[in-house]
């Protein structure tokens, strides 16, 4: 049962550390968390406002909608046609208004969780995707500094996430923004601005992305073709089934194809920790973080090709299976560790391996319940990212246990993830990025990638998610 909402948490200083997992920013800096959720209002385009943590303290979110009542009684919401939240009376028209519109979009695509007592968390994590991603598909981390980019591996689970739910027009929106900043080599870099030019900061790229893009392409795809909407011709392109975007997948997967190794592994690159591949186990080898999300990447850009395409299908089709075959000799002999060595590390990309990426494998299970156990943190029963993280050993991150979820949701096992989920959202019922030793909320809030993951493992509780054929 969802726990009785906490205390707001007082302004917390950190150090600034980026939306999905990882190092200190480069300039050093510090962030402050004061919002426990966004406002917005029913219109388009969403806009949405950083509700202040004294202002949260007894608010709540009018059911279903991005409206707030203060503690006071009154309303605080961005009216459509204006850019700033105002606060007014419950009697207010505009009030009204914009929580019709929250609503029938909603509606429009469907809320899963009512089986698991879970509909509330899974609404609010749909309109807050909604909140952080803009008309153009620029779909933002969170709202807040560093987190306020698009990061491609995070913008493309968004995708996957409005596709299950049925809002597929939002998915292509998302989708279109990443084919138009990608690279003429088919990588991206990592982080975008909203108006689409990439941030220059020294950060290196982060190849599990493009395997994220392809899988995602792929998957929307899947539930394009499940609402026929290719076939009826509603102005998505037909003859590829995934919206026009097969110039973007091409240039993906042949940049993989291109770039696996002798080995059959691709090279040593940063992954979702966001650290240089130098600070690893075995710098010079690719961590399960790259390798895991490349293979989901290629065996959806195979698929998409198809009968449409058989060349790259067959092309792509035979480096998914040198790069299988590479992942099970390399790190499946170790029990799938983050560095392909005996005794090394295990981290949260076993999941990377589980359905709704990969079939069922019996290897991949153990991993997953040896990684689970070690991960998990004494204090709040969350997840660490991974063994030895470099941060706080106390401080679970949201996104990690949501992985676990969704393993084990699309997998057809029960988890107890989803509810550890919900009793650890902010006081207005939003998914943050942690969570502290105490169980309290920390840092941005919402985070895009973790409420797209609850979305995801919610819905395979439900029906069975897509899995791209190997």
């Amino acid at each position: 049962m969802r726990r009785r909402i906490r205390r707001t948490a007082a302004v917390l200083t950190l150090l600034a550390i980026v939306a999905t997992c990882g190092a200190q920013d480069p300039d050093g800096s510090a962030a402050r968390w004061d919002s426990p959720g966004l406002v917005g209002g029913g219109g388009w385009p969403f806009l949405s406002s950083p509700l202040g943590a004294d202002d949260g303290e007894g608010a709540s979110y009018l059911p279903e909608s991005s409206v707030v009542r203060l503690a006071d009684g009154l309303i605080r919401l961005i009216p459509h046609g204006a850019t700033e939240p105002v606060t007014v009376s419950p009697a207010d028209p505009r009030v009204a208004a914009a929580v019709k519109g929250d609503r029938e979009w909603l509606e429009r695509g469907k809320i899963p969780g009512a089986a698991s007592g879970h509909r509330d968390m899974a609404a609010r994590a749909l309109l807050d995707l909604r909140l952080l991603t803009a008309p153009s598909g620029a779909s933002t981390a969170s709202w807040y500094g560093m987190w306020n980019y698009v990061w491609p591996r995070d913008a493309a689970f968004h995708a996957a996430a409005f596709a299950a739910t049925g809002h597929l027009d939002e998915a292509r929106q998302v989708l279109s923004f990443l084919a138009r900043v990608q690279s003429d080599d088919g990588r991206w870099a990592t982080r975008y601005r909203a108006n689409g030019s990439a941030v220059t900061d020294g950060r290196s790229i982060q190849l599990d992305e493009i395997g994220w893009v392809l899988w995602a392409s792929w998957f929307t795809g899947r539930y394009s073709d499940r609402d026929g909407e290719v076939r009826r011709g509603r102005g998505h392109a037909a003859d590829d089934g995934i919206g026009g975007l097969w110039t973007m997948v091409e240039r993906a997967a042949d940049w993989i194809t291109d770039h696996l190794g002798a080995d059959g592994l691709p090279p040593a690159s940063s992954d979702y920790f966001e650290r240089h591949p130098s600070t690893e186990q075995l710098g010079d080898r690719p961590t399960l973080g790259v390798s895991a999300p490349l293979l989901a990447g290629l065996r959806g850009a195979a698929a998409i090709a198809g009968d449409r395409h058989p060349r790259q299908a067959e092309r792509w089709g035979a480096a998914a299976e040198r790069l299988d075959e590479a992942i099970r000799r390399e790190y499946g002999v170790h029990g799938y560790p983050r560095s392909p060595l005996r005794g090394g590390n295990m981290d949260a990309s076993v999941t990377f391996l589980a359905p709704p990426f990969a079939a069922p494998d019996p290897g991949v299970t153990s991993a997953l319940a040896v990684a689970a156990d070690r991960l998990r943190i004494p204090e709040n029963g969350g997840l660490l990212p991974g063994e030895n993280w470099a941060g706080s050993k106390t401080q679970a991150w949201t996104p990690e246990v949501a992985m676990f979820a969704l393993a084990e949701t699309a997998s057809g096992r029960e988890t107890g993830w989803l509810d550890w989920l919900s009793e650890h959202r902010t006081p207005l019922g939003v998914l943050p990025e942690r969570v502290d030793a105490e169980g309290e909320p920390h840092s941005v809030a919402p985070l895009g990638w973790t409420a797209s993951l609850v979305l995801l493992a919610l819905t395979a509780q439900e029906e069975p998610l897509p899995v791209p054929p190997a």
